[in-house]
């Protein structure tokens, strides 16, 4: 459908979404446009009905909300640009889904992880994913020239193409000087070239499927199940938990909104909770 194509250049190119986002936004759009049909035609009946059709295919709350989203975004885009005249979504609510709190593991179990018997690639992988608070893709997206380990920081490119900056800890620098000639060695011995970091032992970039299989697999051995994003929520916590101030975590984490943020300080009021019951019971 050629409004579809267009309006997914128009999140590409002037909203700067990556690839994962952009092939969400294509399935949920081309899954509502099979159901209602012609969009142009597309009425606020046909929409009730497609919403009321994925809550009867026990669609998750989180998935309603992001395809009325996805749909939402269309229509607005439509009008703003005269391909509609009118736009049968403008008052269609997002559900209301109870807050979660994202899981978090204790330092400890960190450095459980770092204890076992971990490759020099598998310990720049917690690192930076612990130590810098990176998400998956701005690990696996990380180049060679991303990071200076004299002036101890890093770049990285996170959602809507946003640069930032993170500190590097001595820890996370020890572990990348221990792994850059390991890194050169695979790619000699493949003989291969790659602007990537992160390069495994058959000489190629490594891929946020490898390192959701071996965060998961080292969650086994905690008897927890974890993935990538549980570092990324334990390097917040953490912070916030030994007196860093909220506004600079926001940063870290590379938020557009501190209210997004601010999720991070209720865990450390429920962990506080537990350490005191814990203590007193």
């Amino acid at each position: 459908m050629q409004t579809l194509s267009e309006y997914l250049d128009y999140l590409e190119i002037e909203k700067g979404l990556s690839q994962n986002t952009l092939d969400a936004y294509r399935r949920d759009l081309s899954d509502f446009l099979d159901f209602c049909g012609d969009f142009k035609n597309i009425q606020r009946t046909q929409i009730n009905a497609y919403i009321r059709n994925l809550h009867e295919k026990k669609y998750s709350p989180t998935s309603i909300m992001r395809k009325i989203a996805s749909i939402r975004g269309i229509f607005k885009w439509a009008c703003n640009n005269e391909i509609i005249n009118t736009n049968p979504a403008l008052t269609l609510e997002q559900p209301k889904i109870p807050q979660k709190l994202p899981k978090v593991i204790s330092i400890a179990e960190i450095e459980d992880i770092l204890n076992q018997n971990l490759s020099k690639l598998e310990t720049v992988i917690v690192e930076l994913l612990y130590g810098c608070g990176l998400r998956v893709s701005e690990l696996t997206n990380l180049k060679i020239n991303d990071y200076d380990l004299k002036g101890k920081f890093l770049e990285c490119t996170g959602k809507g193409s946003k640069d930032r900056v993170v500190p590097l800890g001595t820890k996370a620098i020890g572990a990348i000087k221990k792994y850059l000639p390991e890194r050169d060695f695979f790619l000699q011995k493949c003989n291969k070239k790659s602007t990537k970091l992160l390069i495994n032992e058959h000489g190629k970039e490594i891929t946020r499927q490898e390192v959701y299989t071996f965060i998961h697999n080292q969650g086994k051995k905690l008897h927890k199940t974890i993935s990538p994003h549980t570092l990324r929520h334990s390097f917040a916590t953490h912070l916030l938990e030994n007196g860093a101030d909220l506004r600079v975590v926001q940063e870290l984490l590379g938020h557009s909104n501190v209210s997004t943020t601010q999720l991070y300080t209720h865990i450390s009021k429920k962990r506080l909770k537990e350490v005191y019951f814990s203590i007193n019971n």
